[in-house]
């Protein structure tokens, strides 16, 4: 078995180098200055860079983790996380894009940590990331977003957005982010939690406001649809 996905990886890397192009690294090989920093889960079904068509080497610069978390903790602080914080530090990335998505199961594992027994017997690892959203699952019942009447999969797709929206506004407040960056909220959604098209991404935060109707007058035309909330 080990040998089966060992040769998936090398016959999916040798894909891959034989559809770039030549002048694929050119004008980036010793340097790169991506607009953007996405943050997003590691889940399988959250392609990272494909959900933006970012296929050319440079474009985005990417942090993938457990629960698409923005942040990290630090002596019991939450302060931005390595990939974020180095690319508005080092590389001037004008942009953060936190990407959530639907069915999250680190945030599905802080909701049954709430409503049950406590997180579950886990690597120390995950019981750290899964433990950094509980507090949010914890305000999000306190204001009324779920109860327990509220289907488990609707309460924890309700949470993923929570989720995005207060990591957005803690990046606009962090003096670790320069004023003039720009912080996005999006929802991947698989489930048809806000619409039809599987793989659309929703934008449900921008620089700390999540009013849709306010969200609506910063993107194109052509895109308003995709300004959603469930919550």
């Amino acid at each position: 078995m080990t040998r089966t996905v060992l040769g998936t990886l090398l016959s999916g890397n040798e894909h891959h180098v034989d559809s770039l192009a030549d002048d694929h690294f050119e004008g980036v090989r010793d340097s790169q200055s991506p607009p953007a920093v996405s943050v997003s889960c590691s889940d399988a079904r959250v392609p990272a860079e494909a959900v933006w068509n970012a296929d050319e080497a440079g474009d985005l610069f990417t942090s993938v983790n457990v629960g698409n978390q923005a942040w990290t903790e630090i002596d019991g602080k939450l302060v931005v996380n390595d990939a974020v914080g180095y690319a508005v530090s080092a590389l001037e990335t004008s942009d953060i894009v936190v990407l959530g998505h639907t069915g999250c199961g680190a945030v599905t594992a802080a909701y049954e940590a709430v409503v049950g027994d406590g997180v579950k017997d886990v690597p120390e690892s995950v019981e750290a990331a899964v433990s950094r959203l509980v507090p949010l699952v914890e305000e999000a019942r306190e204001v009324g977003l779920f109860d327990e009447e509220t289907p488990t999969g609707e309460a924890v797709n309700r949470l993923v957005e929570y989720a995005v929206v207060r990591q957005v506004e803690f990046l606009t407040e962090s003096p670790e982010v320069p004023e003039s960056t720009n912080c996005w909220g999006f929802v991947y959604d698989f489930q048809h939690a806000y619409g039809d098209d599987d793989g659309a991404a929703y934008l449900v935060a921008a620089n700390g406001d999540s009013d849709p109707e306010t969200l609506a007058e910063t993107v194109p035309e052509k895109f308003e649809e995709r300004v959603r909330s469930i919550r």
